[in-house]
């Protein structure tokens, strides 16, 4: 695998190794890899105008960080405290995206041409390398193979999370608000998952819309743009639909309006209809 990140500019190779010293002081880790747009060199970090209101949005770094550990619930809050430790460095301007796995789950699905990791294996960066653990040369899924994996996973995850759109807007009709808002959390998740399954084989284990998000972003940008953060209200109405998946279900305190939901219901059509595009794009690239 690659080792070199002297393609990216000197305050980017700065931030990683601060990253990269931060994840090492407090876990003991086999390798970190970065992979994504800033080890394809694709990265994005661009402005545009909507009206008179400025959206900024920019590429996240993407690592996988390799462990001799299976994943539990304990070692779950472990790591997200860690990531919340690399979040709050006051150096870092970059957001990083981390992806925890086990070494022999990384090796079984190389060995099995898993797609995401074959890709992960040729075009990502070793940041640090322990040398304890070595990765087999990647099998590989014919063009055919992965076109069709690519197929069924977009028709699955897409269908159902149409299905949970539409749920969402017959709730939205009869004024259950807290159902609705629910139905669409569970409708953005599943566009999402639909999206980094077809471009990667890699399903996230998680139900942050916000980490979701730039995951997906991390492959085509276009994403950025779907749920825009520019204003208070903006913030504040995505915040609400992150909540929904635990709040419109538990918590009497949570009342989003029709007006919110209306909202939120529009950015969603529009990735959906990005979704589709998105997907079916890069399955074609799969000949």
């Amino acid at each position: 695998m690659k080792k070199d990140i002297s393609h990216l500019p000197e305050n980017k190779q700065r931030e990683l190794r601060l990253i990269v010293e931060t994840i090492t002081a407090h876990a003991d880790v086999e390798l970190i890899i970065l992979f994504g747009s800033f080890a394809r060199g694709d990265w994005v970090e661009d402005s545009y105008v909507e009206g008179r209101t400025t959206y900024e949005y920019r590429s996240d770094y993407d690592l996988l960080v390799v462990t001799d550990t299976l994943r539990t619930p304990k070692q779950r809050i472990f790591w997200n405290k860690i990531e919340q430790c690399v979040h709050n460095h006051p150096a870092l301007k970059t957001w990083p995206q981390l992806i925890i796995e086990d070494y022999r789950r990384v090796q079984q699905y190389l060995e099995q041409g898993h797609y995401f990791y074959v890709d992960l294996y040729r075009n990502g960066i070793v940041l640090f390398d322990a040398g304890r653990v070595e990765l087999p040369p990647p099998g590989e899924l014919n063009p055919q193979q992965r076109k069709a994996q690519a197929e069924e996973d977009f028709e699955f995850w897409f269908t159902s999370a149409n299905e949970f759109f539409i749920d969402f807007n017959n709730a939205l009709g009869r004024g259950s608000y807290r159902q609705a808002a629910f139905l669409l959390h569970q409708a953005v998740e599943r566009f999402y998952n639909a999206t980094l399954l077809v471009h990667t084989g890699y399903k996230a284990k998680q139900h942050d819309l916000e980490k979701l998000c730039r995951q997906v972003a991390s492959w085509d940008p276009r994403f950025l743009s779907v749920f825009p953060q520019a204003s208070a209200e903006q913030k504040r109405r995505l915040k609400l639909l992150k909540d929904a998946y635990l709040d419109a279900r538990y918590s009497k305190d949570y009342q989003p309006s029709r007006e919110d939901l209306e909202w939120l219901g529009e950015r969603v059509e529009q990735l959906k209809q990005l979704t589709e595009q998105s997907c079916r794009e890069r399955i074609a690239t799969f000949v």
